[in-house]
Formats: C-alpha cells, sequence, structure tokens
C-alpha cells in the first residue's frame, strides 16, 4: 500500500509538470521559413506563464534578408555610424520579452539567405536554443585556391557556391542583398591549419581574366610569394550585422550548436546576466570546401554580469578573437554642479548602447595609470544623443576628478568566467581576451597555433576602451601549442604608471609546446602565481626564459 501511494504521488507530480508545459510544432517545407519560424515565436509568445518547447522537425529552414524581422539595435564593437549609418538589423529568429522558451531543432539545419542576424534574444529569460545547425547560403566571407603560379602569374579556383564579376581588374563578390569588392583578406594553410592576415590577391594585379569552371588568372606587375594550395579569404571591412546578439536578458542558454558560418559578426552578449554556452561547433561545415566559418570573432560578451559559461565547446576558423569578454570605459566629458557628469562613447564601433542603469555602481579610472580614483553609483540616466549620456551619481564629485582625464565604468555589469574543455584553432589574432575583475577560471583548454598570444589581459581606456582590471584569475591545466609570443599576455594599457592594475593571477599546471622561448609576460601587477608548469619546444627552455615579469609585486614564480 505504501508503494503504490507513493507511485501515485509521483504520477501526479510528473502530470502537473507536463501539464504546464506547451509544444509548439515546426515542419520543414520547401520555401522562405522565416515568417513561420517567427509565427510559432509569436504563438509562444502568447502562452504566457507556461514553458513553451518550439520543436522543429528535421530539415532544412531558409532565412532570408528580406522578410525577416527588421529592428534598430546598438550592438558592442561592431560599425561606427560612418561605416554603417543605418544600424538596423534583418533578424531570422526575433525572441523579445519572453520567458521559459525552448527552440529544439531537433537536428534542424537554418540557412541565411543575405547579411542577417540570425537571432536575436532581447528583454527575456529563460531561454533556450538547441539542436541545431546555422550555416549561410552565400556567406560573406569568400574564399579561393591558388592552383599554379609562376614569377609574375597566379591561376586561382573560387569555391563553386560563390558568385562573382570581374571588373576593372578586381573581383566583385555577389550574395543576396549583398556585394562587395576588394574588403579584407587572410590566408590558409592548409598543412599547419594557421591562418595569417595578408594583402588581398588582387593587389599589384595588370590583369584579372576569368578562364572559367570557377577560375581566374591573375598577371602582376612585381614578383609574387604564392604557393599552390593556399587559400585566400576574403570579406567586406562593415560589420552591419550580427550572428546571434542577446541583449538585456537573463538565463540564456546556447546548447549543441552547429554554427558554421557567424556574419557579420559573432555572437554577442550585451548587458545580460547569466549567459551559458556549451558543446558549440564553431567551425566550417565538414564536406562544405569552407575554410572559414566566421566573419569576425565567434563570441563577444561586453557588459555583461551573473556567470559567464563556455565550455566543451569547439573555435577553429574565425577571422578575429574566438572569445573577447569585456566591459566598456565612457569617457567623462563634463561635469556639472553637484553630483551630475556628462560621459560619451569613445570608440566609433561601440555607441549608443544603454550602458548604465539606476542603482549601478561606477567607478572612476584614471585614463593613463588606469587606478580607480572614486567610486559611486547612479540614481539617473539621461540619454543625450547616440554617444553622450548624462549621469546623476549618488554622490558629489570629489573636486580631484576634473583635473584628470578620467573614464567610467559600470562594475556592476561585470561577469564571473567559467571557460573549460575548449579547442581553439584557426584564426589570425589571440584565443581569449578577457577583462572583468570578477573571478575568472580557464581551464583544460587546447590552444593551437594562435599566431598572436593565446590568451590575453589587457584593460585600456585610450584606444578600444575596454575595461576593466583583472582581481582574480585561475590559468590551469591547459595545452598551448606553437602559439604566438608571449602565450599568455598580461599587459594593462598604462602609460603613466602609478601602481599594479591587475592582481590575483594565478598560472598553473599548464603545457607550453612553444615555437619561441616566452611563453609568460606580465606587467603591472600584484600578487601572481606561476607555478607548476610544464615548458618544452625544439631547444632547451628554462623556467627564466620563459616567464617575464615587470613591475609586479607579490609573486611567487617556481
Amino acid at each position: 500500500m505504501y508503494r503504490i501511494i507513493i507511485f501515485f504521488l509521483f504520477q501526479v507530480s510528473v502530470f502537473s509538470i507536463l501539464s504546464a508545459q506547451e509544444t509548439i510544432y515546426v515542419k520543414a517545407q520547401p520555401g522562405d521559413a522565416t515568417p513561420r519560424l517567427q509565427n510559432a515565436i509569436e504563438q509562444a509568445r502568447h502562452l504566457k506563464g507556461k514553458k513553451v518547447v518550439i520543436q522543429l522537425e528535421q530539415g532544412d529552414y531558409d532565412l532570408y534578408h528580406n522578410s525577416s524581422s527588421k529592428q534598430v539595435y546598438f550592438i558592442s564593437n561592431t560599425a561606427s555610424k560612418e561605416e554603417n549609418p543605418d544600424p538596423t538589423k534583418h533578424i531570422g529568429l526575433w525572441i523579445k520579452d519572453m520567458k521559459n522558451l525552448i527552440i529544439d531543432g531537433g537536428g534542424a539545419h537554418l540557412i541565411t539567405h543575405g547579411e542577417m542576424t540570425s537571432f536575436v534574444i532581447d528583454k527575456s529569460e529563460n531561454i533556450t536554443l538547441r539542436n541545431l545547425t546555422l550555416k549561410a547560403a552565400d556567406p560573406s566571407v569568400t574564399e579561393m585556391k591558388v592552383i599554379n603560379t609562376t614569377a609574375y602569374t597566379a591561376t586561382f579556383r573560387i569555391h563553386p557556391k560563390d558568385r562573382y564579376e570581374i571588373a576593372d581588374k578586381q573581383i566583385k563578390w555577389i550574395g543576396t542583398e549583398w556585394s562587395f569588392t576588394g574588403g579584407i583578406a587572410q590566408t590558409f594553410n592548409l598543412h599547419t591549419n594557421i591562418t595569417n592576415r595578408c594583402n588581398l590577391p588582387t593587389d599589384h594585379v595588370v590583369s584579372l581574366t576569368d578562364i572559367g569552371n570557377h577560375q581566374i588568372h591573375a598577371t602582376y606587375d612585381k614578383k609574387i610569394a604564392l604557393y599552390p594550395g593556399e587559400i585566400f579569404q576574403m570579406r567586406d571591412a562593415i560589420r552591419n550585422e550580427v550572428c546571434g546578439f542577446i541583449h538585456l536578458s537573463k538565463n540564456i542558454t546556447l546548447e549543441h550548436l552547429n554554427l558554421h558560418f557567424l556574419g557579420n559578426f559573432g555572437i554577442v552578449g550585451q548587458y545580460s546576466d547569466n549567459l551559458t554556452y556549451k558543446y558549440l561547433n564553431c567551425e566550417p561545415e565538414y564536406g562544405s570546401g569552407r575554410t572559414c566559418a566566421g566573419f569576425a570573432d565567434f563570441v563577444q560578451m561586453s557588459g555583461c554580469k551573473g556567470k559567464i559559461r563556455i565550455i566543451n565547446s569547439r573555435f577553429e576558423g574565425a577571422q578575429d578573437d574566438p572569445i573577447n569578454i569585456h566591459g566598456t570605459h565612457l569617457k567623462v566629458i563634463a561635469y556639472e554642479p553637484g553630483n551630475k557628469i556628462v560621459v560619451r562613447f569613445m570608440h566609433p564601433q561601440s555607441y549608443g548602447f544603454e550602458a548604465f542603469f539606476p542603482g549601478d555602481e561606477v567607478e572612476f579610472t584614471e585614463i593613463h595609470s588606469l587606478q580607480c580614483l572614486h567610486k559611486t553609483s547612479v540614481l539617473k540616466v539621461e540619454r543625450i544623443n547616440d554617444y553622450d549620456c548624462k549621469l546623476t551619481l549618488n554622490s558629489s564629485v570629489p573636486s580631484i576628478l576634473p583635473q584628470q582625464e578620467v573614464v567610467i565604468e559600470n562594475i556592476t555589469w561585470t561577469p564571473e568566467v567559467e571557460i573549460r574543455n575548449n579547442y581553439f584553432a584557426r584564426t589570425p589574432t589571440r584565443g581569449i581576451l578577457v577583462t572583468t575583475r570578477r573571478k575568472v577560471i580557464i581551464e583544460n583548454n587546447v590552444f593551437y597555433r594562435t599566431p598572436m598570444s593565446a590568451i590575453a589581459v589587457s584593460n585600456d581606456a585610450r584606444s578600444w576602451y575596454e575595461s576593466g582590471p583583472v582581481h582574480d584569475l585561475t590559468i590551469r591545466n591547459n595545452h598551448f601549442i606553437e602559439c604566438g609570443s608571449p602565450v599568455i599576455n598580461i599587459a594593462p594599457e598604462n602609460n603613466r604608471p602609478n601602481g599594479t592594475v591587475h592582481k590575483w593571477i594565478r598560472i598553473e599546471n599548464n603545457r607550453f609546446t612553444l615555437k619561441d622561448k616566452q611563453a609568460i609576460y606580465a606587467r603591472w601587477t600584484d600578487n601572481i602565481r606561476i607555478s607548476g608548469n610544464y615548458f618544452e619546444g625544439i631547444y632547451p627552455i628554462s623556467t627564466k626564459e620563459s616567464v617575464l615579469l615587470e613591475h609586479c609585486t607579490n609573486v611567487e614564480n617556481e
């Protein structure tokens, strides 16, 4: 009798949970799927208070630029107003003001046509995207391979799905609602799995001829240094869209996603709380003939809080840093009587978004020393224009501040970070950039031949204006394979030093397979511990040669 009662109670409990969930099924059908998918999201919106699963049937779902949701978003680290005067994004899946939604792809393929922002999660909570593949029918990174060369000529084979025209000794690349000529290039070596930025393969061309079968022949006015098998990747420089945008949202999870093309930027989390990325496969689709999966960064976290977790994922084939986590320094440009200041976005590619909210704690920092001068909180925020806003503070401004060059950082919106069990390769830059004052763990990752540092810790108030100091960073049990020197680079941009900037950094039990001698560099850091690391290379390497510390205090270097 006892067992029967328990079983009955368990059955009622399960039934109650299941009855609170609604499932919306979407079938794979030929044609434009953008309206059908957005309609499913709107159906879910009306089921307020319930957990909703949008379940896709396995198959292809085509998302089109022209039928997308068109919304204005200002997104950090993308494009300046001069580069992209219209910040309207063309959104495939627009999730706004929603709670408790799961979109389960069930193995579906979402295929974009034209430059698009594949998804936006805006002012939403408890959202999961899982079990789907995202790729582009016309990726805005085009590719071609060198198949034959002489001292002054080269023949290239263009990827069979890239459309192009030859005009005025240039290649015009053509997609759905986009085209570009020139742009930015990088070269990929299939044998070393390394990409490097480079000049365009059409530089110094005196003639360029389409010889058919997606092949072009180039003649140059100087000797060239190309080799058969070399692959060029070309893109426009304008980051007018992003792959995905998570904005003012909380408890967001992306899991078991194949992201075969992230254009024209990566996944951006902006002023969002608790973001989890697990089992992401950011790399070209196997068998596609593509070697590049990202127009720029893969994951960019700007001004977030809570915990950012990036685990069990693969990042291969970006055109910029796979992971960048930071805040934004705004410059104080005016002081008004009492407790009001005017602040300004300084880097042209980061502007227009909300960077402060009432109740936020802020820190004033001198731009040259990166030293904290004052802390207070925000009472009121008034937008002046896309670049400037006025803050009413909780306390009066100390008289020393107007005499200094000062920036302000929102330290409420600084995240704890966990980056574990990931693989990084085929990027022309670094692996991870991170600047946050909360606890950071980078553990059990593999970094393969990044031309620049595998891990970089900066903090600056004069160039990218990416804040802030690191106060608790652990880098342990990682394998760094032939990465750029220094492999770990802790280098705050303080040109008039007045004390340490970063503190409590531990670099422990890592394996460095070095191509150069320097593994670790740190400057202006307090309480740094380096222990249990293993250094190997093509020549004998000592710990003394591998580690360089400048202006650091309270050092343990074993």
